[in-house]
């Protein structure tokens, strides 16, 4: 199965990339779009990419809850 990067909605880039950078910041790596992401650990890079996922999960929940 091959995956994409691609982003659905263009418009959302540069949110995300903010998010990207809040979730980088909060794990302790500062000045994460300026980091070569190859000099990280598949560790490193993982988690900011696993915890963006769990908050688009939860806002995607909330909403469809109504809350």
């Amino acid at each position: 199965m091959a995956r994409s990067n691609r982003i659905v909605v263009p418009e959302a880039r540069m949110a995300l990339n903010q998010m990207k950078a809040e979730i980088a910041s909060e794990l302790g790596l500062t000045n994460y779009e300026s980091i070569d992401k190859g000099n990280l650990s598949s560790r490193q890079n993982g988690y900011v990419g696993g915890y963006m996922t769990k908050r688009l999960v939860e806002s995607a929940q909330r909403t469809l809850a109504g809350k």
